[in-house]
């Protein structure tokens, strides 16, 4: 069951990473569900075609899905920083344009609502771990270093915090935004790119169903914070492993499947009802 929830712990700290760095910096992102779901449709597209006929195709998936997530996010970025609309509004438009960008181009390439299966996705190293644990922990490290050793992370969380005093400095605080909501779409994609290389054989528009609410929700559990968001990872990734291993217990099998399905969603809203408690979100996030 460790293997099966480090797999699944991985694109959901990826994609909460993006979304703690975004929101850190002023702006509100709950399309990490759809654009994970970019990610994931760009990544699988990728590997189908180039499979038989070069030897990295896992590699340019991963690498295409990052670029594909980060290219959609500028609608966000665009809407919310530029245009001054309501992030909350742009982000569901973003969750509700995906699935029908992803069904449009699946029936304009493969004529079918999903990709085709792929012969071999992404394979585990050592112990049945696989490499996404590995880009998991270095972007964690990464976020981390940077958010709290380097200017640009100080003016990323002023960005969130008292943005006016931000400009006041000098320091254009809509090219910050701009960036951290660049980098959360990256990093989304490539979680999506994680989720449909390691658990699926190819891409449906259920593929995420709903990986990118939990990261959201790992976000505001974790408190914004690096090592909060790893821990909140793990909770969330520990409930759905379970609920897929659940069914090896012969004593359960008397309980209807749905009941496990709805674990992690379960899970993940009691602890945010249990824990709510004090509010630690950046004080201007959601504020132009």
């Amino acid at each position: 069951m460790l293997t099966s929830t480090l797999m699944i712990v991985s694109p959901i700290l990826i994609a909460a990473i993006g979304g703690m760095i975004c929101e850190r910096a002023g702006v509100v992102n709950i399309a990490l569900e759809g654009l994970m779901i970019i990610g994931a449709m760009t990544a699988a597209i990728t590997h189908v075609l180039l499979e038989s006929k070069i030897g990295f195709s896992i590699p340019l998936a991963l690498i295409f899905a990052s670029l594909g997530g980060a290219v959609f996010s500028l609608i966000h970025a665009f809407a919310s920083v530029t245009l001054k609309a309501d992030q909350v509004i742009s982000g569901t438009g973003i969750n509700l344009l995906s699935s029908g960008v992803a069904v449009f181009v699946c029936q304009f390439i493969f004529r079918m609502d999903r990709s085709l299966s792929y012969k071999m996705g992404m394979q585990a190293w050592v112990f049945g771990v696989y490499p996404t644990v590995w880009i998991a922990l270095v972007i964690l490290a990464a976020a981390w270093f940077v958010m709290y050793k380097r200017p640009a992370g100080l003016r990323l969380r002023a960005a969130g915090e008292n943005p006016h005093s931000l400009a006041a400095a000098g320091v254009n605080v809509e090219k910050i935004r701009y960036t951290a909501i660049l980098l959360s779409g990256l990093l989304a994609g490539l979680a999506g790119a994680c989720v449909v290389l390691t658990q699926d054989i190819q891409f449906t528009v259920n593929t995420i169903n709903g990986k990118g609410f939990i990261a959201l929700a790992a976000v505001s559990f974790g408190r914004w914070l690096p090592l909060g968001v790893l821990g909140a990872s793990f909770l969330f990734g520990f409930s759905s492993s379970l609920a897929v291993n659940v069914f090896n217990i012969r004593s359960l099998d008397f309980m209807p499947s749905e009941v496990f399905n709805m674990l992690p969603y379960l899970i993940t809203l009691l602890t945010l009802v249990i824990f709510s408690g004090k509010d630690f979100a950046p004080r201007a996030i959601g504020k132009n």
